[in-house]
């Protein structure tokens, strides 16, 4: 599935950053961004009351710590990304930090690589992932995985298309994508097929660590377009005041999890619930409009769906 998956200044205009949660990979080993100095979070946009059931429910590590240690690439704006060079802010902050005071505790935000959050949540690193993963087979082999929000692929090019590119017939052209996605991974290599088998020359893919640089490459004209998950495209539009363009419509929705251990299918059931009363009190959707994705709210919030 070419699924999904961040703020760059650029000639005095903000770029965003996109750090491709869409990702199918569950490599990076010891591999790790470290954090930036003292990374604090933003508070939430509503209250959200303590509940004992889902208190009750928290695993030991968290209960004596008092607080939630997540693992997020926070260059994938508007989901998350940084602000001021430390303070770790976005729709998916706002939401979890919900989430958490839901379970009496505080939320720690560790900015990581994207491709090294699962194998920290593995190893215990961090006690939670949260940074726009697509939910796919691969993923749930691995962890468990809690639905909360639906986005898909977008695509775009400088405004005016001025190359003339097609998402469709992208033979010939530079793509602009972050690195690790299931743009890159998936999508792409669907496209390429394509254009070998149509006789086409291959699309040129000008890989990225980090999402706001592929999207630097597009405003720059380093590259013709570039895709990624949609509610990333979409804010890159806003935020580059112009300079881009939305190309053809979104696809491939799919929801974004949460990560969270194996070992934990208590507590990952407990956040499904959480989830639930955030949605009955308003919480959730409130959250979700003030950074615009509200067309990506769900209601079947599970496990591993």
């Amino acid at each position: 599935m070419s699924v999904l998956r961040r703020t760059l200044a650029l000639s005095g205009v903000l770029v965003l950053a996109a750090a491709g949660c869409g990702s199918n990979s569950l490599e990076g080993g010891g591999s790790t961004t470290s954090p930036s100095s003292g990374p604090s979070s933003a508070p939430s946009s509503a209250p959200a009351s303590t509940d004992a059931e889902l208190a009750a429910a928290l695993p030991a590590k968290i209960k004596t710590a008092g607080k939630i240690v997540v693992g997020t690439d926070a260059t994938y704006r508007p989901n998350e990304f940084l602000q001021g060079g430390k303070t770790v802010v976005g729709m998916d902050v706002d939401l979890f930090n919900a989430v958490a005071r839901k379970f009496g505790v505080t939320v720690e935000w560790q900015p990581a690589t994207f491709n090294t959050i699962i194998t920290g949540v593995q190893g215990g690193k961090y006690d939670v992932g949260v940074s726009s993963f697509t939910i796919n087979a691969e993923r749930k082999k691995q962890v468990n995985m809690v639905s909360y929000f639906s986005a898909g692929t977008l695509w775009a090019t400088a405004k005016g298309n001025p190359k003339g590119v097609k998402a469709d017939q992208a033979c010939g052209k530079t793509v602009s994508v972050q690195t690790g996605t299931t743009q890159q991974l998936d999508d792409l290599p669907i496209r390429q097929k394509k254009c070998k088998d149509a006789g086409q020359p291959p699309i040129k893919e000008l890989p990225r660590d980090k999402q706001d640089q592929a999207t630097a490459d597009l405003v720059s004209g380093k590259s013709d377009a570039m895709l990624a998950d949609s509610p990333v495209v979409l804010d890159a539009i806003k935020q580059t005041n112009g300079q881009l363009e939305q190309l053809g419509d979104i696809y491939d929705a799919a929801p974004y999890g949460y990560v969270i251990p194996k070992a934990n299918t208590q507590f990952a059931q407990a956040v499904t619930k959480a989830l639930q009363e955030l949605n009955a009190d308003g919480t959730y959707k409130s959250i979700l409009q003030k950074w615009n994705n509200d067309s990506g709210a769900i209601t079947d919030y599970a496990v591993n769906p």
